[in-house]
């Protein structure tokens, strides 16, 4: 029988496991891997690691007007004067603003909508910041928006519903064209492959 010590052990371990496996990439075999590496390198992984998750957890903020991670209310991005602000690129997740910001394509300013509409789970408009791109539209500022969402049927329904939601306004509205593949995330993608796409981007109807 396993001693109390032992068994209280091993319960750490699987519920650290339990919570690798629910993250992107991550089933139960790879997370308990992971968490085996973890402890046998401690002393050069797991210090610096918990250190690092201290940090994100205290400073790390999101921008109040495009969703992106900050340490302070505005990001670096939204901040900056050099980006065309009036040019609003629509992107499902903060990967996909950092992926289209390191192709050097684009040099508007984000907008993050933190997931695409999944009804099966539950996931509607008022669980994305889509409200929030209507209110920055509103404002009379924005000249266009181009919809930068992966080419799959959920990515391609938010971009629809968007498209209704903001074809009342007097602005020009376009998405990513050719260099997506049909299935493809902005993420997974190379930066040619990010510029070419962006460059090529059309009237979104």
């Amino acid at each position: 029988m396993l001693s109390s010590q032992l068994k209280e052990s091993q319960s750490e371990l699987e519920t650290l496991i339990k919570i690798f496996a629910k993250m992107p990439g991550l089933g139960p075999r790879s997370a308990q891997r992971l968490v085996f590496h973890l402890i046998k390198k401690r002393e050069i992984i797991l210090d610096q690691l918990i250190s690092s998750l201290e940090n994100i957890n205290s400073k790390i903020k999101y921008c109040e007007i495009c969703g992106n991670v900050t340490l302070d209310r505005v990001c670096e991005v939204c901040s900056n004067k050099s980006r065309d602000a009036s040019l609003v690129c629509v992107v499902e997740d903060i990967s996909d603003l950092w992926a289209m910001n390191r192709s050097g394509a684009f040099n508007g300013v984000f907008h993050v909508l933190g997931g695409l509409l999944t009804p099966m789970e539950g996931i509607g408009p008022e669980e994305l910041r889509i409200s929030n791109l209507t209110e920055r539209v509103a404002s009379g500022r924005v000249k266009e928006i181009v919809l930068a969402l992966g080419a799959t049927i959920t990515g391609q329904t938010t971009a629809n519903y968007i498209f209704q939601e903001l074809d009342k306004y007097a602005i020009k509205i376009t998405s990513l064209a050719q260099g997506v593949p049909v299935g493809g995330e902005l993420d997974y993608l190379d930066d040619s492959t990010i510029v070419a796409a962006f460059n090529a981007r059309r009237k979104f109807d």
